[in-house]
């Protein structure tokens, strides 16, 4: 009925019946929910099939037909019927509905009782909805509604029972109406409720219904009947019995009385014909036994007459034997219904056999905890104890046996903290109640007190006292005790306890269990206090027995009971713990306590002390002596103070100060709590007199025995009374407590011995530490509690002060013992004596211990005292000395190493110290303290900078950052202090700063000094690298750009209005020195600069880099033209090339300018700012500036790309660009001046010494830059010039070139030659088109003899090194081969190659893509252009592929020895590095014959390596060249050396291209290829799995790896498909290649990603790396190319990998398909695998399917019975193979992911052909388009060729089935001699190989 199977049948949200007719009734004016506002929670299924249906003859149609959907069996058919009716019912009206309700009627009473609850609350909705619509119209058919509508509000399911009650309602909204109601039809509710307790199961249903949900709907049919008969004989028959409920009824509701008699006399008809409801009680149903309860229950209430001496006797036995009942969920109605019985019919028990109907019942029901019904059963035994009839049982056999079951049953109610509270309370309500009503079983007043006594006896001591003692301590959350069986209740509490079993119980029960003992009691005083003796006299006895069996964990349970009744007795005022209890205990052990000494039973005295006070319990034993006490009146009540200190004195301080031993602790915590109010002063001075005396003679203190006992007590007395202070300072009444105050604590000989112990000199141990900290306190930040004065205090940290000094003027190290000055200035009154190092360290160590315990107290001295900043400045300095010693290690002598090892010691405590302390503490400072201490600090840290030689330069200045920054981060605490502290830290001295100083005869003028290179102290460079590493920490901003308040700026300092602290000097100081210890401008401070001015946008940071360029630029005006070299590059300026400006100024200038401009933080506007300055600054008057034209050019080289940067871009695109301002104007009219100027000079072979034409045209070069933003493939001009300004620079070249012709150039100077060679490229690049025979001729031989200089240098440095390496042994020295080529490399003289580079960049515009553009537009014939000078172009390529070749070669043959010289010919190349990517552009571009031509050169040459090592050699060079690897690539890649490039055999492969079917080599039977892969690709081909997984995903390692698999299946894919070549190529790669290679593409390419964007549109942008992964991948698959991956590999970065690695899975997926596949299909990472398919499916399968669809079409097989059809749309192939009378259709099918998964082939027709062949061509075809690593149309056609030689009667291999091999195509050669059956030699190779053995697979015989 809508319940899930295993649903409780009664939930606790169910009461029983007796609660909810109680509920019915009104109180007040309040109206109950429904019928009185009850829950129903049974189940109802009445099947009322076999009822005659109301005729639908006069309902509505529509109507009608809702009401049949009624009777479907779906139940969401019923919802939708219901949900219908209800709507229409709203819209009818009252007359249409009347005639429904006969019908409804019918239909309502079969859904009630349907299974579905979602149905049985629709219909309640329904039945709603009619109520409100018909209205009075109800009344004729109420009848026949009642019984089910009374019933239907019981229903188990809450929302359901609440639909019917407020249909109820709806229909009778007042609460007489539905009384009424009720009345009028009882006969027909009590007849329906009769019904439906006579059904079976099998009674509900007409229908074929699971026997569980039959099983089901029965039980809660009879349980809701039961329910609904309660509840109605509750309303019914009660409601004249308590009419007082109804006072808010006027009147008596109708046929009230009718239905009483009616329900009196229907209820015991029910009552005997249901013989009790006996059987109900049988029921497995739980629901129905807590209804047959609560109808009993309402029978003995309502119906007391049913029960007469003919039944009471049976009924007797039923309801008091109800407790065998073990359902908790009956317990509620079952203890109403016997405790009801018990009181209305006591005789009842005297016709049972009580003890074993009843009791013995009853002890089991308890014993189990009342089967987990605590909360309903325990409050309920007190009231049957009261119910139990006196004669019935013996009274005290009955009780004990009672409360021994009762106490069993503790166990079971261990569930829960409600639980063991319910169980200790009723167990106390019981037990008091049975001391109370011992009169009723006893008659005489012995036999009373013999009844309590006996309970008392067994019960409260010996079990609930013994059970409390027997609980056995754990520190663990769960303690154990030992629960007495209950077949153990004879034998002694000794016994049981060791007898038991141990049950767990929390920690809470042990205090519930006592409470319950102590309300015991004080209900027992209450009672009779004569009853505690026998409680007493065993708590007495058994804590001495305890005690004197030093059973600690037992008396410490006495304890916690003596702190339980402090809270539950003494507390409230109860005197009996003390009078009867707990005082005589005291005075009966206190002789034993004292002799034993035991710390449990001291600590027992400290606890009884401290909840009833010092001077009670003082009293009690006062009392045992016999002396008196008296009051102030006269009476024996309180003790004199007088009396009261001489018991203290005497007795109690000499004994708990008498010794140091195990029970010390307890004592001095006994002395303490002793302390009373009015006597508080004097008992302290009293304890530290007799302390102090027993340490110290008289009033002078002896300092020889600071190493004795008294020490350490005292120390632990003063830590014990401040953790008192602390504890009684959260109390409720500190204010009142004397000793809350600090101050009352101070004794004047307590502070003499504390500054005494601070000022020794003698071996001091850890008690003397021990005392000073628990003197000064201040261990944590809320103990303020200082047993001394601030005086005492201030002297005690000096003497701490005195001795951390020592310690640092012993330190070896300079800045250390430099430091002590600073620190003893102002602070100490007299001088350091120390006698020898280890005594130091042992004082300084005992200073350190005491700070740890008093660190706080130290900071309460306040801003007078200097000891706050001095003690923690050198707690810091030994901290910092420390961390330098470790950092040195261990390089000392023998004699200094026991110094250095205490040294250490005592530096490692202090640094854990030091790092104890929080940064709270340091903020918490005063001002004064934080910036002496700051100041301290960093003088120390500027010492040990400029004077530690110990540690180099990176150590050391890394420390001092880091000091630097711990500094900053205890001390500051705003910009202010900050700034303050660097001030300090930057202020100058002797060597700092070195460049950049200050003139103070002016103020805030900065002077520039030159400074030689001696002059750099390496202290000066250890402060830059320091400075370097501040900056690195706190950032640009904090150092450079302070904000301050401008009085305290530093002199060095540049100050603006707005109080912000500029230090440009420190840049430029930092920029002029250019290199230091571990950094440089370029390497650290230079990028940093540039990301702090491009991150801040700010006035402060443009008068930061404005300050720092005026700086550098005064410097290099004064310097630069003294040493400024006039060598300026081609290109825009570029950092690396900073190196080789010498002047520091101008370096530092340059390389500033440069990074600003190169990222975009200065643009076009300050470029022309800057250079108007310049040119102003050239000019003095009409003279010019010779230092400022020195520098210029270098300044203009770098200003040429933001002032040309419009013109540039123009330049890239083919546009011409205009000047668009009149700054650009001016600037372009500048440089004409600068061309006339130099024009006017004389040629350069002629001038003289002192001209300055060489610096001009310096200068008019550096106006003319070249640009190739995207490598030298793109090389292009750098801006567009004027036809005046190319004029002018075209006659400077003639000039030049006129001029050299009268003498031979090579004898010129080599400053002259590289200025001609630069006018020349300057010349060609701008006037190429004005260029005439002349100057092409004067050009080229230029250009040959310059490169051929080169050619001839790198020739001989490669036959040296062939030479080196052929001549040498193996036993020759590695070291000496090195030093060798070492030597051999290196370029003396770097001119020919510098020259030469001009010489290739000149060339590359001539001949490289540059001049063929200038060619294809040029309007006149160009002489370049005609073929007069092939010739000579092609005898400069091929030097430049000569030195392309040379550089390889070199680096192959030193390889073939060893990696290290390879990697010293490798790194050469990286002097001339722009050199080299000159020549590999060149090489790039240069034509077949030339490559061709350098090729058998380089053979011709002879030497030990030829030109594929060299270019091997270079692609996978030791130290790559990136543009160098490229060029090797290409060349590789390319004919005519792609031929040669993988294969040595290659006429071998190429031999019988056109005979694939026979091979006339000797038969091999192994597999193995006879391909010879070059080794150099072979190594990278064959890399070992683990090797290749563990590389560095971007390392060089396997970016050659890739390059390699680029490089071999490019070569695959140029083969034609059906060649030996690529067979046997394939074959190969399936043989010896590790497919573990797919497995490190897929480290690369985030298929993850891939998947994610996949299931979305393919238009969506995709994100960053993804896109160019499947860019990559699916254009690698199209053009069947890799070189456009490769051409863009470098510089290496991770996208660039991830693009490489998909264009190769998709080459790969192109030429290698079953390799893949294979691959693919042993993966066994699920997740792995389906994100590549997914990844191949999108992004790969559609090209390639489309590809092999294509190739299958366009193929032309040429035979008539042979054809094939492809349908694109299906990506499938339809091959028809007919002969004869013979046919077959094959239909092969590409799945959507291939080629990862297989081609799936299919036969859809067949003729003339046997199903056995059918199935093996079926099988052939498969084998062959899915081995076939190449296009599918290969493999049809190797399939066609396969078919026809069947049919032409060439025998089939009898292992494999074909004819054809599915991998190498060959055909069956191999024939046994006995069976003459042919094999494929691979089929063969595998069948030995598989079976061991090598007989004929047919015949056995040997083959």
């Amino acid at each position: 009925m809508g319940r899930q199977k295993g649903e409780a049948a009664r939930t606790k949200a169910r009461p029983s019946s007796s609660s909810v007719a109680a509920s019915l009734l009104p109180s007040g004016s309040t109206a109950a929910v429904g019928f009185g506002g009850y829950v129903g929670s049974s189940r109802l299924d009445a099947s009322l099939a076999g009822e005659d249906s109301t005729s639908f003859l006069d309902i509505d149609s529509e109507v009608a037909l809702h009401l049949k959907r009624l009777a479907r069996k779906d139940p969401i058919t019923k919802l939708k019927a219901l949900a219908t009716l209800s709507t229409l019912l709203k819209e009818k009206s009252a007359k249409d509905i009347a005639s429904i309700i006969p019908q409804w009627a019918f239909e309502y009473k079969r859904l009630l009782v349907d299974y579905n609850r979602d149905v049985r609350r629709a219909t309640h909705d329904t039945m709603t909805s009619l109520v409100i619509a018909v209205g009075r119209d109800l009344a004729p058919h109420l009848k026949s509604l009642m019984g089910p509508w009374w019933f239907s509000q019981f229903d188990p399911v809450s929302e359901v029972s609440q639909a019917a009650k407020r249909s109820f309602q709806a229909a009778f909204p007042a609460q007489e109406k539905r009384l009424d109601a009720l009345a009028l039809c009882t006969s027909e509710i009590l007849m329906y409720l009769d019904e439906n307790l006579k059904l079976t199961p099998q009674d509900l249903s007409d229908k074929a219904a699971a026997s569980d949900e039959l099983e089901d709907m029965h039980n809660q049919v009879i349980s809701s009947s039961l329910l609904g008969l309660a509840t109605l004989l509750d309303v019914l028959v009660s409601f004249q019995l308590e009419r007082s409920g109804f006072e808010n009824i006027t009147a008596q509701p109708k046929h009230a009385s009718k239905a009483r008699v009616t329900a009196i006399s229907f209820a015991e008809k029910l009552f005997t014909a249901h013989n009790f409801f006996s059987e109900f009680l049988k029921s497995r149903s739980t629901a129905i036994r807590s209804a047959t309860y609560s109808v009993l229950r309402s029978f003995i209430k309502n119906i007391p007459h049913a029960f007469n001496e003919g039944n009471i006797k049976t009924l007797g036995g039923i309801i008091l034997g109800a407790f065998q009942e073990k359902d908790s969920a009956c317990h509620s109605s079952m203890w109403d219904m016997i405790l009801l019985f018990s009181r209305r019919f006591p005789e009842s028990w005297a016709t049972l056999n009580v003890q074993k109907t009843i009791v013995k019942r009853f002890w089991h029901f308890l014993k189990n905890g009342c089967f987990g019904s605590q909360q309903v059963s325990y409050p309920a035994l007190v009231l049957f104890l009261d119910c139990v009839p006196p004669k019935a049982i013996v009274g005290e056999v009955f009780f004990l046996d009672f409360f021994q079951n009762f106490w069993a049953g503790r166990a079971k109610s261990n569930s829960s903290s409600a639980d063991r509270l319910a169980f200790f309370r009723a167990f106390r309500e019981c037990f008091l109640w049975c001391l109370h009503n011992a009169s009723r079983y006893c008659d005489e007043e012995d036999s009373i007190c013999s009844f309590r006594e006996a309970l008392i006896d067994n019960i409260l001591v010996q079990t609930l006292w013994g059970d409390y003692l027997s609980f056995i301590g754990s520190k663990k959350q769960d303690r154990v005790l030992s629960v007495c069986s209950s077949d153990d209740g004879d034998l002694p509490l000794s016994k049981k306890t060791v007898e038991a079993s141990n049950i767990k119980y929390p920690m809470s029960y042990l205090q519930e269990l006592g409470n319950c003992i102590i309300e015991i009691l004080s209900g027992l005083v209450l009672l009779e206090h004569n009853l505690l003796s026998s409680f007493c006299a065993e708590f007495q006895n058994n804590f001495l027995d305890l005690l004197l069996g030093a059973q600690a964990e037992s008396v410490e349970l006495i304890i916690q009971f003596i702190l339980l009744l402090e809270k539950h007795a003494v507390q409230k005022g109860e005197t009996w713990p003390l009078v009867f209890l707990v005082g005589p205990t005291v005075v009966k052990c206190f002789p034993h306590i004292r002799s034993l000494d035991s710390s449990i039973g001291v600590k027992f005295l400290s606890v009884v002390v401290s909840v009833f006070g010092p001077r009670k319990i003082v009293k009690e034993l006062v009392r045992n002596e016999g002396l008196p006490c008296r009051s102030s009146n006269g009476g024996d009540i309180e003790l004199e103070p007088i009396q009261f200190m001489k018991i203290f004195k005497e007795t109690f301080v000499p004994w708990c100060l008498h010794g140091n031993d195990s029970s010390t602790s307890a004592r001095l915590d006994l002395l303490l709590v002793l302390l009373d109010d009015e006597c508080f002063s004097e008992q302290w001075h009293a304890v530290i007199t007799y302390a102090i005396n027993q340490e110290f003679e008289g009033s002078r203190i002896a300092l020889q025995s600071l190493d004795s006992e008294w020490i350490t007590m005292l120390a632990q007395l003063l830590e014990k009374a401040r953790k008192e202070i602390t504890k009684r300072k959260v109390g409720e009444d500190s204010s009142h407590w004397l000793g809350a105050n600090p101050a009352q604590w101070h004794c004047e000989l307590l502070e003499s011995a504390a500054v005494a112990v601070a000022s020794s000199d003698l071996p001091i141990r850890i008690s003397s530490s021990r005392f000073l900290c628990a003197a000064l306190g201040g261990s944590t930040e809320d103990d303020k509690t200082s047993f001394v004065s601030r005086n005492s205090s201030i002297l005690i940290f000096e003497e701490l002060m005195k001795k951390l000094l020592s310690f640092i003027l012993e330190s070896s190290v300079t800045w250390v013992r430099d430091t002590c000055s600073i620190l003893s200035a102002g602070t100490l009154n007299s001088g350091l004596e120390f006698e020898s190092a280890v005594n130091v360290a042992e004082m300084a160590h005992f200073a350190v211990k005491v700070l740890e315990g008093s660190l706080f107290c130290l900071k309460t001295l306040g801003e007078e005292s200097d000891f706050v900043p001095g003690i923690l400045a050198a707690i810091c300095v030994i901290d910092w000395e420390y961390s330098m010693r470790t950092s040195i290690g261990d390089d000392c002598n023998d004699e200094t190493r026991t110094e250095t090892k205490a040294r250490l010691d005592f530096g490692q405590t202090v640094h854990a110290f030091r790092c104890d302390i929080s940064n709270q503490f340091w903020k918490s400072l005063g001002i004064q303290n934080r910036k002496r201490l700051g100041s301290i600090l960093v003088h120390c840290i500027r010492s040990a900078i400029f004077n530690e030689d110990k540690l180099n330069t990176d150590d050391i200045t890394h420390l001092c950052c880091s000091w630097m920054l711990e500094v900053f981060c205890c001390v500051c605490q705003n910009q202010m202090d900050e700034h303050d502290l660097l001030d300090q830290l930057l202020s100058k001295n002797d060597i700092w700063p070195l460049w950049t100083i200050l003139n103070f005869s002016t103020a805030e003028q900065l002077v520039l000094k030159k400074a030689s290179l001696d002059s750099h102290d390496s202290g000066h460079s250890k402060f830059v690298s320091f400075v370097d590493k501040l900056i690195l920490n706190f950032g640009i901003e904090k150092v450079f750009i302070g904000h301050g308040n401008q009085t305290l700026l530093s002199p060095l300092e540049e100050t603006t209005d707005e109080e912000v602290t500029i230090r440009a000097w420190l840049a430029a100081e930092m920029l002029c020195t250019w290199k230091w210890p571990g950094g440089s401008a370029l390497a650290s401070f230079l990028p940093l600069l540039s990301a702090y001015a491009k991150d801040r946008s700010s006035p402060s940071q443009e008068r930061l880099l404005d300050s720092i360029f005026n700086i550098l630029l005064d410097g290099a005006l004064v310097h630069g033209g003294c040493s400024a070299q006039n060598f300026v590059s081609l290109w825009p300026a570029l950092l690396d090339e900073m190196e080789d400006i010498k002047e520091p100024f101008l370096r530092a200038l340059v390389s500033f300018i440069s990074i600003l401009f190169k990222d975009n933080i200065w643009e076009t506007n300050k470029a022309m700012m800057l250079f108007g300055l310049l040119e102003d600054k050239l000019y003095i008057g009409e003279d010019i500036n010779t230092n400022c034209l020195r520098i210029l050019p270098r300044i203009v080289n770098v200003l040429a790309w933001p002032l040309f940067q419009s013109s540039i871009i123009a330049g890239e695109s083919g546009e011409v660009a205009q000047p668009d301002s009149s700054s650009q104007n001016r600037v372009q009219d500048i440089i004409i001046d600068w061309l006339q100027k130099t024009l006017a000079s004389p040629p350069l072979i002629m001038c003289q010494t002192g001209q300055d034409v060489e610096d001009w045209i310096h200068l008019v070069v550096s106006c003319y830059p070249f640009s190739a933003s995207e490598g030298i493939q793109t090389l292009n001009v750098g801006r567009i010039i004027s036809p005046v300004e190319r004029t002018l620079l075209l006659q400077l070249f003639r000039k030049q070139r006129d001029s050299a012709g009268a003498s031979t150039m090579a004898n010129w100077p080599p400053m002259l030659q590289m200025l001609l060679s630069k006018v020349m490229v300057v010349s060609v690049g701008y006037c190429w088109k004005e260029f005439e025979e002349e100057d092409w001729e004067y050009v080229l031989s230029q250009l040959r003899r310059w490169i051929q200089s080169a050619v001839v240098i790198m020739e001989e440095i490669a036959e040296s090194v062939d030479d080196t390496f052929t001549n040498s042994s193996t036993s020759d020295n590695s070291d000496v081969l090195r030093k060798k080529i070492e030597q051999i490399v290196s370029i003396p003289d770097p001119f020919p190659f510098d020259i030469a580079k001009n010489a290739l960049l000149s060339f590359s515009l001539c001949c490289g893509p540059f001049g063929h553009k200038q060619l294809e537009s040029a309007t006149n014939v160009n002489p370049l252009g005609t073929e007069k000078w092939d010739l000579v172009k092609d005898r400069i390529l091929e030097g430049i592929m000569r030195l392309f070749f040379c550089t390889g070669i070199a680096e192959a043959i030193a390889s073939s020895s060893c990696h290290e010289a390879a990697y010293i010919v490798s790194s050469s190349r990286f002097e001339h590095l722009y050199f080299w990517e000159l020549v590999a552009s060149s090489v790039v571009n240069s034509s077949t014959n030339a490559r061709d031509r350098a090729v058998k050169s380089v053979e011709f040459w002879g030497l030990s390596r030829g030109p594929i090592s060299s270019l091997y050699a270079i692609l996978f060079s030791a130290k790559p060249v990136s543009s160098l690897q490229f060029a090797a690539y290409v060349i590789l890649s390319t004919e005519p050396v792609s031929n040669l490039a993988i294969v040595q055999d290659k006429i071998y492969l190429d031999a019988n291209v056109n005979n694939t079917e026979e091979d006339p080599r000797p038969v091999n039977v192994s597999p193995e290829t006879n391909v010879q892969i070059n080794k150099e690709i072979l190594c990278m081909l064959e890399k070992l799995p683990d090797e290749l997984l563990e590389m560095e995903l971007m390392s060089q390692q396997r970016v050659n790896v890739f390059l390699a698999w680029s490089l071999f299946l490019s070569h695959l894919c140029s083969l034609p498909s059906s060649s030996p070549a690529r067979e046997r190529l394939v074959q190969y790669i399936q043989d010896s290649a590790n497919s573990v290679i797919l497995d490190c593409l897929f480290q690369h390419i985030p298929v993850e990603l891939c998947v994610s964007q996949s299931v979305k549109k393919r238009d969506i942008e995709l994100p960053v790396g993804v896109s160019e992964v499947t860019t990559a991948a699916t254009r690698a698959i199209t053009t069947g190319s890799l070189l456009f991956c490769v051409e863009s590999l470098w510089p290496v970065e991770p996208v660039k990998m991830a693009s490489f690695a998909g264009a190769l899975f998709g080459m790969m997926l192109r030429v290698l398909p079953a390799y893949v596949r294979e691959w693919f299909s042993s993966l066994r990472d699920r997740s792995l695998s389906s994100a590549i398919e997914s990844f191949t499916r999108v992004w790969c399968s559609p090209p390639l399917i489309a590809n092999e669809l294509s190739q299958i079409k366009m193929v032309n097989f040429a035979d008539e019975n042979f054809s094939v059809s492809v349908s694109k749309a299906a990506n499938e192939a339809v091959a028809t193979y007919t002969k004869d009378e013979t046919g077959m259709d094959l239909v092969i099918r590409l799945p959507a992911s291939y080629p990862l998964r297989p081609v799936d082939v299919d036969c859809t027709r067949s003729l003339g052909i046997s199903d056995v062949k059918q199935r093996k061509w079926l099988m052939s075809m498969m084998s062959f388009v899915r081995n076939q690593n190449g296009a599918l149309a290969e493999a049809i056609g190797i399939w066609k060729r396969n078919f026809d030689k069947e049919f032409e009667g060439v025998e089939e291999c009898p292992i494999c089935y074909s004819v054809i091999h599915t991998t190498n195509h060959s055909l069956p050669r191999l024939a046994c001699k006995t069976c003459k059956h042919k094999f494929h030699s691979a089929c063969l190779y595998k069948w030995f190989s598989t079976s061991h053995k090598s007989t004929c697979p047919l015949c056995q015989s040997p083959f």
